[in-house]
C-alpha cells in the first residue's frame, strides 16, 4: 500500500497531476483546490488513496490528511465512488464541504459534477453526524466563520500549502493581526503552531 509520495510535480494534465518520486512518474487524481496549489517543478508530499480494480489502478493524491479523511468518509456512502467523491471535494475546500454536509446543504453537494439529488441526500443523511469537524476543538461557531473568511486569505493558503490542515491553519491565524503583511502573518502563525 502506498501511504504517501514525496517528489516533484513534472506535469499537469487535464485531470491528473504527474508526481515524479524515485524515478517513477505517478499520475494522481487530485481535487480542484490541490490542482491549483501544485506547481510544475515544485517538490511536494501528498497523501495517497489507492483504488485498485481488475482493469485499473488509480491513485488519488491529497495535500492534507484532513481532505483525504473526508474523501474516505464519502466513499463509505452507498453509490459514491472515488471520482464522485473527488468531484464533491472540488466544489469547495474540505471545511466547506464538511460544513455543507453537517448543515444538511443538499444543494451545495449537488453542485458537484455527476451528483444528483438522491446521492447528495444520502451523503447528508449518512455523514451528517460523522463529519462534524473531526479533530477540531471548536471553542465557538466563530471558528467556522473565521475559516470560511480565511479560505480567501493568502497567509491561510500558504499554511495549507505547507501541509497544515484548514482547521490548524485557521486556528494558528486566529490570534495574528490581519493587517500585517502576509509573510509576517505566516511567520507568527508558524510560531503559534510549533509552541
Amino acid at each position: 500500500m502506498i501511504a504517501t509520495l514525496s517528489g516533484k510535480v513534472t506535469e499537469k494534465l487535464a485531470d491528473v497531476v504527474v508526481l515524479e518520486a524515485g524515478g517513477v512518474g505517478y499520475g494522481l487524481n487530485v481535487t480542484a483546490e490541490d490542482y491549483g496549489r501544485l506547481n510544475v517543478g515544485e517538490a511536494t508530499k501528498v497523501y495517497i488513496y489507492e483504488y485498485i480494480r481488475e482493469q485499473a489502478h488509480d491513485l488519488f493524491g491529497f495535500l492534507s490528511k484532513d481532505t483525504k479523511a473526508l474523501f474516505e468518509q464519502l466513499l463509505e456512502v452507498s453509490g459514491v465512488g472515488p471520482k464522485m467523491a473527488l468531484n464533491m471535494l472540488s466544489i469547495g475546500n474540505a471545511t466547506e464541504v464538511r460544513q455543507a454536509i453537517a448543515g444538511g446543504d443538499v444543494k451545495f453537494i449537488q453542485r458537484a459534477n455527476g451528483v444528483g439529488k438522491r446521492v447528495a441526500e444520502r451523503v447528508v443523511v449518512e455523514l451528517k453526524d460523522k463529519v462534524g469537524l473531526v479533530g477540531v476543538d471548536l471553542e465557538s461557531t466563530n471558528l467556522l466563520q473565521s475559516e470560511s473568511n480565511l479560505a480567501k486569505d493568502e497567509a491561510f493558503e500558504a499554511l495549507v500549502a505547507l501541509g497544515y490542515s484548514a482547521a490548524d491553519a485557521s486556528q494558528a491565524l486566529l490570534g495574528v493581526d490581519p493587517e500585517l503583511p502576509t509573510e509576517t502573518r505566516v511567520k507568527h502563525a508558524l510560531k503559534a503552531v510549533t509552541k
